[in-house]
Order: C-alpha cells, then structure tokens, then sequence
C-alpha cells in the first residue's frame, strides 16, 4: 500500500474537517506564489475555486486510501495534467513551484490535524513528509529534501523568497470572496488567520489569531459530538454538500 491503513496521515485526509482547514491555509499560500500565474494558465481556477479545491482533494485522497498501484497511477495522471498544461503554455513549470506545493501539503496537514486534534509527534510528522516526498519522487520533482529537518530548512527558505503579495494575490482572494460569499469568505480569512505561517499572514494582512479561538473551540465540540457534518454544510455553498460528505472517510 502506497499509505499504511493506520497512518496518521490516512486518519488526517480522511477527516472533512482537516481537509478543508488544509485547503483553507493552502488557498491563502496558493494566492501568495510567485508562480501563481500558471494556476491563472488554464482559467480554471479562478472560475471555480470551490470546485478546484474538490477536484484536488480527490486526486489527494486517492493517492492516500488507495492501493499501491493505483495511487501511483493517481500520482502519474497529476504529473501528465500539469505536463499538458506546459505544453499548451509552451514553458516548464518552475521547480520550485512544484516543491511549493509539497511543502504546503505537508505543513498544513500538521497544522490542521494539530489545531482541530491533537498536535503531531515528530514520528508522525516525518511519516507525513515521508508521504509527500514518495509523491514528489514518482512525480520526478528535482531537489527534494531527502529528510525532515532538510524540508524544514528548505520550508523557511521558501516562504522568505517564493512569497508575493501581487495583483493575481488580491484577484484570487477576490474570487474567493465571489464564490463564498460574505460571510464564509470571512469565516474563510478567520481560519486562515489561525494556521498560515508568520510570512503568509504577514502579506495577507490576516486577522489576529487569538480572539476567533473560542469559536474554534465550540466547533471542536460539535466535531465530539459528531455534529461537524452540520456545520459544514453551514460553511460552503449547497451546491457542494455531497461533495462535503464525500471527504469524510472516518468509519
């Protein structure tokens, strides 16, 4: 199997609420990119930007709860999407954008797991990162960290120099205000609020973390009593409800 069945990471991606609390940090990060451009390429993004977080989270999930080689396969139609997208562009994505995106996928999935559970331990954590690097090997990603305080060092690295607050920045947040709402688009900046590194928020201009912890509090208590299904049905469009209860994977 490509993901152990008592993972740590299967329990984290099979969580809806991880999940989006991992797209909610990923989705201010993304706007930040200096190659955000190419999430521009192909119009799809900013289009929809609620669908394209479904999109990528099944790609996600089936590379995590799916058998050894059909995860490879999963992982090897990603690398073939983004190949056709360079063509069609007729330039390479940069490098270092492809490690961005690994890196946010593993940082985020601490993050969330950390602010709606438990905090990870450091076995848990280098067994995320062990799970994003198989993914960036098979993709053919050059320069990888080969361990976990490699990644960390390379991570500080690249939120200091791969990070700008640019007009695509404000149009995406922008489209996210279109597409949520006015008030999900705040519940949206909240969260992000809470997870996103210093730099990030920084950029952003996010909200202070601490005074929006006691509405977090109160979720975590509905998530014990298995009521989350309801609030998060609450927190993004009906449109997309099956597509909300297809994320929980929790027995």
């Amino acid at each position: 199997m490509f993901v152990e069945a008592k993972s740590i990471v299967r329990q984290i991606w099979g969580s809806s609420d991880t999940v989006l609390f991992i797209f909610a940090g990923a989705s201010a990060e993304f706007a930040l990119n200096k190659a955000v451009d190419w999430l521009y390429f192909t119009g799809k993004l900013p289009a929809d930007p609620i669908g394209r977080l479904f999109s990528t989270v099944r790609y996600a999930q089936l590379i995590v709860f799916q058998e050894d080689k059909p995860a490879l396969a999963s992982i090897d139609a990603i690398t073939a999407a983004h190949k056709g997208v360079e063509m069609s562009r007729g330039a390479a994505i940069p490098e270092g954008a492809y490690r961005d995106v690994l890196f946010m996928l593993i940082d985020y999935s601490i993050r969330s797991f950390a602010l709606l559970h438990r905090p990870l331990t450091q076995t848990e954590k280098e067994e995320v990162f062990d799970v994003f690097y198989r993914v960036g090997e098979r993709m053919g990603i050059a320069n990888l960290p080969e361990n976990w305080a490699s990644y960390l060092a390379m991570r500080e690295d690249h939120l200091k120099k791969h990070l700008v607050n640019s007009a695509l920045s404000k149009d995406l947040f922008e489209q996210y205000r279109k597409h949520l709402g006015g008030t999900r688009y705040w519940i949206l900046v909240q969260v992000q609020g809470l997870l996103v590194p210093r730099e990030v928020s920084t950029l952003m201009q996010l909200p202070d973390k601490t005074w929006f912890l006691p509405v977090l509090w109160g979720y975590k208590v509905f998530s014990r009593l298995h009521l989350q299904a309801l609030i998060e049905s609450v927190l993004l469009p009906d449109a997309y409800k099956e597509q909300i209860k297809a994320l929980d994977r929790r027995t």
